[in-house]
């Protein structure tokens, strides 16, 4: 089939393509589809297979030219996108190709049809704007106190919960258990205010009530009436003002026994450690890691929001939306429920999935935009990972976790998870060779728990 085209780019990563195939083309595929049509049909006075062409063109001729068209422009369509010199020319897959409208078709002429789509975005980065770029590095060390409030942690989650006697009071870090409602100005309960069995530590974060000083001094199965006054600038604009009235009746009142800590609670983490010496230094190597990693993150993502700015190029919107999209199902799927419910989740409380999505847009853009310069430079340095160099990366995922080469290996056994390690260390010898390229300057001292709140 002889077949020109003419690409055409437009904005927004979008292509026009028109496509003309040659009138010969045109009668034959025609032809053949007559001879389908012959073969198959079935009209009153023929047999199945004798019907004259051209009583079948005068039942059927508009439908059998349309459908010839259709066929022909998919055929043609396969044919020039499955051509290896037109990768950066084909359609996103989520963006198929759309046409104002359906062309005329003569067997006795030329058939051009004109079809638009959106393509993957290309970016060439300009290397002259790296030497423009200065990156801050945080300056953080690990210190003696964070590893003691990683101890802490750990010895928190190998607590003992067990009840207090029901003489005993509610204190500061109990777990209480209640049952709440909110009454009204008469004193009458409120409908649909009703919570029983809301559990939650006092002093923790997870009280939504705020009350919970009000608690402290309170015994199991007392009832008790709260008058709270909220601040204007409450983080929950359903109370920020307001002064609420609520019954509250202890149920449960609970408190953690925690474990000494001591070379017993470190065997009873993990086998491995025989002293609570041999705990601490691991937590200290673990620190250390996460530390590395956080570091290059930040580096990371501050030295693509500058190429981002420096190297302007548009996402098509089907791409934007698919990410969108994309970011939707994985929420639902966080929650546990359907996109669709998800969505009517949201509604009921009082929001809306478009609000949100515009809400998302922005980050999403530039995650896409750092995503494309990444893979971008990735090609045309050519990186690529030799077998010693995998190796090399298992065994400083090892010494970085405490585990056994062997242990790092198996856990990326499969093709899935070790071309993921690849990827990972294609992309680490590419920030290797930019972070060379850009001023990197010592940042402002920050604690560790600050660091892990920076965005």
């Amino acid at each position: 089939m002889k077949v020109t085209k003419e690409i055409e780019k437009l904005e927004h990563s979008a292509a026009k393509l028109t496509v003309t195939i040659a009138k010969k083309d045109v009668a034959d595929f025609y032809n053949e589809t007559l001879k389908k049509y012959v073969k198959q049909v079935q009209i009153p006075g023929f047999r199945k297979g004798h019907v004259p062409v051209n009583v079948l063109e005068r039942k059927f001729g508009d439908s059998i030219k349309q459908e010839a068209a259709a066929e022909l422009i998919d055929k043609s369509l396969n044919e020039i996108f499955s051509d290896e010199k037109e990768t950066e020319n084909r359609p996103l897959p989520y963006a198929q190709p759309s046409m104002d409208k359906m062309p005329e078709f003569d067997v006795n002429k030329d058939f051009t049809y004109t079809v638009t789509y959106d393509v993957f975005p290309s970016v060439k980065v300009d290397e002259k704007s790296l030497s423009s770029i200065t990156i801050k590095e945080p300056q953080c060390t690990i210190t003696d106190k964070d590893v003691e409030e990683e101890l802490k942690a750990i010895q928190e989650r190998n607590a003992v919960v067990i009840d207090k006697k029901d003489d005993e009071a509610a204190e500061k870090d109990n777990i209480v258990t209640l049952n709440i409602v909110e009454l009204g100005d008469d004193g009458a309960e409120i409908a649909d205010t009703k919570r029983d069995g809301y559990t939650f530590t006092i002093g923790g974060a997870g009280n939504v009530y705020h009350i919970d000083d009000d608690l402290i001094g309170m015994k199991k199965n007392e009832t008790k009436e709260i008058t709270k006054k909220y601040k204007k600038d409450d983080a929950d604009k359903e109370l920020a003002g307001k002064t609420k009235k609520y019954r509250v009746t202890l149920t449960q009142i609970k408190v953690r026994n925690l474990p000494a800590l001591d070379d017993d609670l470190a065997q009873d983490v993990n086998e491995k450690f025989n002293t609570l010496a041999d705990l601490k230094a691991d937590i200290k190597r673990n620190l250390n890691t996460s530390l590395e990693r956080r570091l290059n993150d930040i580096k990371s993502n501050d030295l693509l929001s500058q190429l981002v700015e420096k190297n302007p190029f548009e996402i098509p919107a089907s791409m934007l939306q698919a990410e969108l999209d994309g970011r939707w199902r994985m929420m639902a799927q966080q929650f546990q429920t359907t996109p669709e419910d998800l969505e009517r989740m949201i509604l009921a409380s009082g929001q809306k999935k478009e609000d949100m999505l515009k809400e998302w847009t922005g980050d999403s853009e530039k995650m896409l935009k750092s995503r494309i310069i990444v893979d971008t430079l990735l090609r045309e340095r050519n990186i690529s990972v030799t077998p010693e160099e995998v190796e090399a990366q298992y065994t400083k995922i090892a010494e970085g976790n405490g585990m056994s080469v062997e242990d790092v290996k198996k856990h990326y056994a499969d093709a899935r998870s070790k071309e993921y390690l690849i990827d990972d260390t294609k992309e680490q010898k590419l920030y290797k060779e930019l972070f060379a390229q850009v001023k990197v300057t010592k940042g402002d001292k920050v604690t560790l728990a600050d660091l892990y709140k920076q965005q």
